[in-house]
């Protein structure tokens, strides 16, 4: 599958934050999104993951399934974790399999090491451990395409160790990822996108 974005407006509370956006993205390759903060980083994943709509211009994936959409190809990861704190960390995996259509919750556990904290409340996880489980969504359900924004955040160097082998293994398996990311995350990406923040 190929990714195109044609000519995208972006607004925010009323203020334009890009418009005349465009860029392609094929399998296998991973596009580093950069910019200061305000500059649009994470709407335009947003606007890419189905929830939102650009004021003008098109998003499409190309050779995508006709009767999911592109953000049903994707898995977004962002600053908020969308994790339960009522339910342990094995809970937390079957709720999204059940949500997601299935996956293998063996494999999300042991992608980002968190095997020994599967029956622990995600309330009483560090924001280390939180992220962890966040990110092991990816490793739970196939999606070609992979949204994350800064996800490097709270990960020490062995889970940053984790999470960049993860994105090289979806990768090398045809999929698609874009990280928006203000440093390294372990990877050489193979195309860069710069957002200026407007006055």
């Amino acid at each position: 599958m190929e990714l195109r974005v044609d000519e995208i407006a972006c607004e925010r509370g009323g203020r334009l934050l890009f418009s005349g956006l465009s860029f392609g993205l094929g399998p296998g390759e991973l596009l580093a999104l950069t910019g200061p903060n305000g500059a649009g980083k994470t709407s335009l994943l947003r606007l890419i993951a189905g929830l939102a709509e650009p004021q003008s211009g098109t998003i499409e994936l190309e050779g995508r399934h006709q009767d999911l959409t592109v953000g049903q190809h994707s898995h977004l990861i962002a600053h908020r974790e969308a994790i339960k704190l009522g339910l342990t960390v094995r809970e937390n995996l079957e709720f999204w399999s059940d949500y997601l259509g299935g996956g293998d919750i063996g494999a999300a556990l042991v992608s980002f090491d968190l095997g020994s904290l599967a029956d622990y409340p995600a309330q009483l996880l560090s924001a280390g451990q939180r992220r962890r489980l966040a990110l092991s969504r990816l490793c739970l359900v196939k999606r070609v395409m992979w949204l994350l924004d800064e996800p490097t955040t709270g990960l020490d160097a062995r889970s940053q160790d984790r999470l960049a082998s993860a994105i090289g293994a979806h990768l090398a398996e045809g999929g698609l990822a874009i990280a928006a990311t203000h440093g390294a995350i372990g990877l050489e990406p193979h195309r860069k996108l710069h957002l200026e923040q407007r006055p």
